[in-house]
């Protein structure tokens, strides 16, 4: 299969993760309030990062619900968890923030560069 469609199927993957309107919201929120690679800072520490309960609030979805949507940007690769504790900890991906940016920036010249990167990476 040619890298070309792989680079294809990520972005699509990436946008069929965020056509859900919660799961775009979710995604919203975190990119809103932690820059890409950190996570939320809580009030009531020092410590950067957002809570997936934290996260779902005001969305009227059944906790279930909100884990699945938070796999499914996890598996697109939008965002990172960690379990701190009882407290399971989110965090948008390092760098997709600066990879969507520039998608739609220069959508040819991101895709050009990302080809680039993969062959980098072969090699």
């Amino acid at each position: 299969m040619s890298k070309y469609k792989n680079d294809y199927q990520l972005l699509a993957n990436t946008f069929a993760a965020l056509s859900n309107p919660n799961r775009l919201k979710l995604f919203l929120r975190l990119a809103s309030c932690c820059s890409s690679g950190a996570s939320c800072k809580s009030a009531s520490t020092d410590e950067y990062r957002a809570c997936i309960g934290e996260l779902g609030e005001g969305l009227d979805i059944a906790p279930s619900t909100l884990s699945h949507h938070i796999k499914e940007l996890r598996t697109a690769g939008l965002i990172s968890v960690r379990r701190n504790g009882k407290m399971i900890e989110c965090q948008v991906a390092t760098g997709i923030m600066t990879e969507l940016s520039k998608l739609f920036l220069h959508p040819e010249r991101a895709l050009k560069q990302k080809r680039r990167n993969n062959q980098m990476e072969t090699l």
